[in-house]
């Protein structure tokens, strides 16, 4: 069995013609794992954005056309989400762009940490399915690389959550050893398939000791799947 295709990075269009702002919004989404368009004009904005981007971060005063106009020619088009970024004393601004179909805003000076927060959440909203896995009271946020269990947060290595990710994309199928090695580890990974077990014993452990219901289980015999 070949391993599983990762899912496509989001594309992120940024919509900014100050350079200062598009440098650190380059280097904080793509850290994020997001791939990232740039248009400096309003103009190449509104022609990027209709290309279907999975979200636009959109400044209001833009060359050539402003962000309000390319708001409202997108949204009669395409259900993008965007993200406007509008200057402090600008609040028509802001009224201006929810009204036209903006999902949200943020004024200038803004934090870094806080436009990541809104991108992740914008998303979850457009692409649920894709971000956020589930099971029982298990809940995978992807966009975040984080793990809960009952609301508690579970720390895993890379390994450990790479193998609970891969279970829970194929969750209620009975996977050999082979299986989750390729899919987990990679067919051109020199290692021992048993290293499954070892894997499953770390994984159990911090998913399912203490709990009255088990996610993962042995089918004897053939290897291992995770049950809702």
């Amino acid at each position: 069995m070949t391993a599983a295709a990762a899912p496509r990075p989001f594309k992120i269009l940024v919509v900014e013609d100050d350079a200062a702002i598009v440098r650190v919004l380059r280097l904080e989404l793509e850290h994020e794992g997001y791939t990232v368009d740039i248009a400096t004009d309003g103009l190449a904005g509104l022609e990027k954005a209709l290309k279907e981007p999975d979200l636009v971060i959109l400044d209001v005063m833009l060359p050539k056309m402003d962000g309000l106009e390319i708001c409202t020619r997108v949204r009669a088009k395409s259900k993008v989400p965007i993200i406007m970024l509008t200057a402090k004393d600008r609040i028509p601004d802001r009224v201006s762009g929810l009204d036209l179909g903006a999902d949200d805003y943020l004024t200038k000076p803004f934090s870094v940490e806080e436009l990541l927060a809104r991108v992740r959440a914008r998303l979850r909203e457009r692409h649920p399915q894709t971000n956020i896995l589930n099971a029982l009271d298990l809940t995978m946020d992807r966009d975040r690389h984080e793990v809960q269990r009952g609301g508690k947060a579970i720390a895993l290595t890379a390994k450990e959550y790479a193998l609970l990710e891969y279970l829970l994309l194929h969750r209620n199928k009975v996977h050999t050893r082979d299986e989750l090695f390729n899919g987990v580890w990679g067919s051109d990974f020199l290692g021992d398939s048993n290293l499954i077990d070892v894997y499953i014993r770390y994984l159990r452990g911090k998913i399912d000791d203490g709990f009255d219901e088990k996610l993962i289980a042995t089918v004897r015999g053939v290897g291992y799947t995770l049950r809702e």
